[in-house]
């Protein structure tokens, strides 16, 4: 009996319990004074959410939430003054033709994500690439988010998986949205700093009947921006689609760009519809995007494109009931 007693403490869940709430704090008011540390304590596979509770601050570290570290949701107090920032670029890194992938600010890998009330950024400036978000977890959703860098700010990967932005601010000026993954992008605000430059550079596998679709957003640009590219296809058969948003007329006429390669116009899916502002006139359209009717709508839906995944099915925690609930301020 005594060895089934041993056998069943070491299997129940009850008595392998681990904190679900932390908070992260640079004054040593938390349980962690960085968000690395935070994130090496959590528990890998948890059966149950785990909250990091990230107060006021600008966190100069690269951080990464590992393939292990699944159902973890990062909370800021403020998303103007909760900032995790860090400067690696291609050629500060030098690691060879790959070095891009390597300059994240945040690399998410782990299943069932969340993020909301912070900003990433990437520092680095007008450098050459530098990543700001790099998110490569299925089921990755991210709320009242800046996300700020120059080129390459965004990078969503992963063949089949899945991301949700909304009220998001995205910065950036070169294929500073790009990838491989499907994500959504919804009530976003888009915002190009550069002139001639592209917004998307999507490189949806063949076989991916969805890349990035923004619905309800806002292309938006500094007044003396001009002839900037909705997309150009980093792949061939590249997929963007833009509804019910409103484009500034920073926004080339001609809407896409083939990056120099005509044979792209026949394998990538450029589309808009019911898009409203300047830069969304069609007259000067490319003559190989598409402008989707009335009853393809509901093919371009939040549940459709995430293939029934409900970003909203997400607990997300509020920053005023993460704030104290921190699990006895034990500082590392």
């Amino acid at each position: 009996m005594m060895a089934l007693l041993i056998i069943f403490a070491v299997i129940h869940p009850a008595a392998m319990a681990y904190e679900t709430h932390l908070t992260v704090a640079k004054d040593g008011s938390g349980d962690y004074r960085t968000i690395k540390q935070a994130i090496l304590a959590t528990k890998a596979f948890p059966w149950e959410d785990i909250t990091i509770f990230i107060k006021n601050g600008v966190y100069h570290e690269k951080v990464d939430i590992y393939a292990w570290n699944t159902r973890v949701h990062l909370v800021g107090e403020n998303r103007n003054k909760t900032i995790i920032s860090y400067d690696d670029h291609f050629k500060k890194l030098d690691l060879g033709r790959n070095s891009t992938f390597h300059t994240y600010t945040m690399r998410v890998a782990g299943n069932d994500f969340s993020a909301s009330n912070l900003t990433i950024e990437n520092t680095a400036g007008p450098v050459g690439q530098a990543v700001a978000l790099h998110v490569e977890a299925d089921r990755a959703a991210f709320t009242n988010v800046t996300i700020r860098g120059y080129q390459d700010t965004l990078y969503v990967v992963g063949e089949g998986h899945r991301s949700y932005f909304e009220n998001c601010r995205i910065e950036g000026s070169v294929d500073f949205i790009f990838g491989e993954g499907t994500a959504y992008f919804e009530q976003c605000d888009v915002v190009s700093l550069m002139d001639n430059t592209y917004v998307t550079a999507a490189s949806t596998p063949k076989e991916q009947p969805f890349g990035f679709v923004f619905n309800r957003s806002k292309f938006i640009a500094p007044d003396k921006v001009k002839g900037v590219y909705l997309g150009r296809p980093w792949r061939q058969f590249a997929r963007t689609v833009i509804v019910n948003s409103e484009l500034g007329s920073h926004v080339h006429p001609a809407g896409w760009n083939n990056w120099g390669d005509a044979t792209k116009e026949k394998t990538a899916f450029y589309a808009e519809m019911n898009n409203s502002g300047p830069g969304a006139k069609l007259d000067n359209r490319v003559s190989w995007s598409h402008q989707l009717a009335a009853e393809d709508a509901e093919k371009y839906s939040l549940s459709n494109v995430l293939r029934g995944w409900q970003p909203s099915a997400i607990a997300l925690p509020t920053a005023d009931a993460s704030a104290d609930s921190g699990s006895g301020n034990r500082v590392h």
